[in-house]
C-alpha cells in the first residue's frame, strides 16, 4: 500500500468513475428534502453512503464485511446478501446495490429480499457491467469471457470475483419472480470500442429477424454500446 493512503482511506472499491455516473443518475430520482429511507448494500468501505449521507441523506449500510466499513458516522450492519437480510419488512424507500450482482450466484433470494424490505412504490437500483456491449461480445467470441469477466481464481472464496454474468432478459425475469412491478435499464456512457465495432449492428438485427427473437430486448444502441447497466427495479 502507497505511504500517502491511509489504511482507513473511504474510497470506492469500483472503478475510477462509476459512482460519479451512479451519483448522476440518482440524483435525478431522488432528493434529500423528499426524507427517504435509503440502503445501501455491500457498502464496502462506505464511499457511497458516505456521499449521501453528506448530500443529507437518510441511509443506512451493511456489508458482508462491515469491520472494513470505515464512515463511522454510520453503522454498518453485518449481512450475507445470498440469505436473509436483518432488516424488518418495508423498512425502505430505497435498496442501492452498486456494483454487487455479479459478485453472487444466488440472485433469486437477493431480488426476494430486496422486494421484502421495501415499501410499496419503493425501489431496488443496481449497477452492473454490460455484458452486452459490442466490445463485451466481441471479447466473449475470442477469448470465452464477456468484458469486465477473466478466469477464476477457484481458491478463493472471498466475494471480490466477477462470479456471474446476466442479461437484462434474466434480470427482468428475477424482478418479476420476486414480485416486483416494473424494471427500468439504463447506461453509464457510451464506450468508444463498442461503437466503432457499431458496423456490425445490421447484422445483428438480421440474424434476430431471422431467428425469431425480438431485437429490442438486448440490442438497443444503449445495451449495444453502453458500459455499465443502471437498473431500477420498483415494487
Amino acid at each position: 500500500m502507497p505511504e500517502d493512503i491511509s489504511p482507513r482511506e473511504i474510497k470506492p472499491i469500483t472503478k475510477p468513475g462509476i459512482h460519479k455516473y451512479v451519483h448522476r443518475y440518482l440524483r435525478g430520482l431522488i432528493d434529500p428534502r423528499d426524507d427517504l429511507k435509503i440502503l445501501d448494500v455491500g457498502a464496502g468501505h462506505g464511499a457511497f453512503t458516505k456521499r449521501l449521507y453528506d448530500e443529507g441523506f437518510n441511509v443506512s449500510a451493511c456489508d458482508m464485511t462491515p469491520e472494513n466499513f470505515y464512515f463511522d458516522a454510520i453503522e454498518c450492519r453485518k449481512a450475507d446478501i445470498t440469505r436473509e437480510l436483518p432488516y424488518e419488512d418495508q423498512s425502505f424507500d430505497v435498496v442501492l446495490l452498486i456494483e454487487v450482482m455479479e459478485h453472487i450466484h444466488d440472485h433469486q433470494t437477493l431480488f426476494s429480499e430486496c422486494h421484502r424490505i421495501l415499501k410499496k412504490g419503493g425501489f431496488m437500483f443496481f449497477s452492473t457491467p454490460n455484458i452486452l456491449n459490442l466490445k463485451s461480445r466481441m471479447r466473449f467470441l475470442y477469448t470465452g469471457f464477456f468484458d469486465a469477466f477473466k478466469p477464476l481464481d477457484h481458491s478463493s472464496h472471498d466475494g471480490m470475483q466477477h462470479i456471474s454474468s446476466i442479461t437484462i432478459d434474466q434480470y427482468t425475469h428475477l424482478s418479476a419472480g420476486a414480485g416486483f412491478t416494473k424494471i427500468e435499464i439504463a447506461i453509464d456512457k457510451k464506450q468508444k470500442s463498442s461503437r466503432w465495432l457499431s458496423f456490425l449492428i445490421p447484422l445483428i438485427w438480421l440474424t434476430c429477424k431471422i431467428k425469431g427473437i425480438a431485437f429490442p430486448i438486448h440490442n438497443t444502441y444503449e445495451y449495444l454500446t453502453g458500459r455499465l447497466l443502471l437498473a431500477k427495479v420498483t415494487k
